[in-house]
């Protein structure tokens, strides 16, 4: 593989990472919005229903559960092709973990649409986990980015 483009490589999982963080955020706005719509009172809610945030929500959820696992094992197929293995450190270990955080998330999805109370709060509960040490992933890779940069080709 050509130099330039194993280098370039390094890239693709921070830009992926970077937009999936935002696309994350706007999730949980969508789920904020849809918990204010199932709770609301009937006025509010007529007007509240316009904006389908429960199905914006879970097409959005499901997008970000793809784009997760894709980014994941993206990242580490880059950092093995690059360096002929994978580096067992906090970053890898905590990324593998809010993969595993979010799919669990996702799964619950079918006991929510049947009105199950602790699926709901389980749901929630892993989804600020997962964005918990989302943010920390952030800052924990631009500190790898710095060090790829570092080390960039002439």
């Amino acid at each position: 593989m050509p130099e330039a483009l194993a280098y370039n490589l390094n890239f693709f999982h921070p830009l992926l990472m970077g937009g999936l963080l935002a696309l994350s955020g706007y999730g949980m706005f969508l789920g904020i919005k849809a918990k204010k719509t199932r709770t609301a009172d009937a006025a509010d809610r007529k007007e509240l229903i316009k904006g389908q945030f429960a199905k914006r929500h879970f097409q959005i959820g499901s997008l970000i559960l793809a784009l997760m696992v894709l980014g994941t094992f993206g990242g580490m197929a880059v950092t093995y092709l690059n360096n002929g293995k994978l580096f067992v450190g906090p970053h890898l270990l905590v990324g593998i973990g809010m993969t595993c955080l979010i799919a669990l998330a996702v799964s619950l999805a079918p006991l929510m649409q049947q009105g199950n109370l602790i699926a709901r709060k389980a749901h929630v509960g892993l989804n600020m986990a997962m964005m918990t040490l989302f943010l920390w992933q952030a800052f924990s890779g631009l500190q790898i980015l710095a060090k790829i940069w570092e080390k960039r080709p002439a």
